[in-house]
């Protein structure tokens, strides 16, 4: 099954909250993915929140041309949600 990102949010200095088209849904940490010199930018949070959904690939991007493949985020383990958060209350 080839997987899909559908939404993309942020929700901390290097965190996702991902939607896949399967309808998987979780909070990932990217930070350990983040090595190398195209990823360097992206260790700064603010360039990180620059984060969205190509539309015609599906995956997430960023204005450098950095992308990860859905795969690689779908592997990764969920974090857990802050206590007492709701999804509109970490963004």
């Amino acid at each position: 099954m080839i997987l899909h990102i559908v939404e993309a949010e942020v929700c901390g200095p290097h965190s996702l909250r991902v939607v896949f088209d399967d309808g998987t849904q979780k909070r990932v940490n990217l930070l350990p993915l983040l090595e190398g010199p195209v990823f360097e930018p992206l260790r700064e949070p603010a360039y990180f929140a620059r984060v969205s959904v190509d539309p015609i690939c599906r995956t997430v991007v960023w204005p450098n041309g950095a992308d990860l493949a859905p795969e690689a985020l779908y592997e990764l383990s969920a974090e857990q949600e802050p206590i007492g958060a709701t999804p509109d209350s970490t963004s």
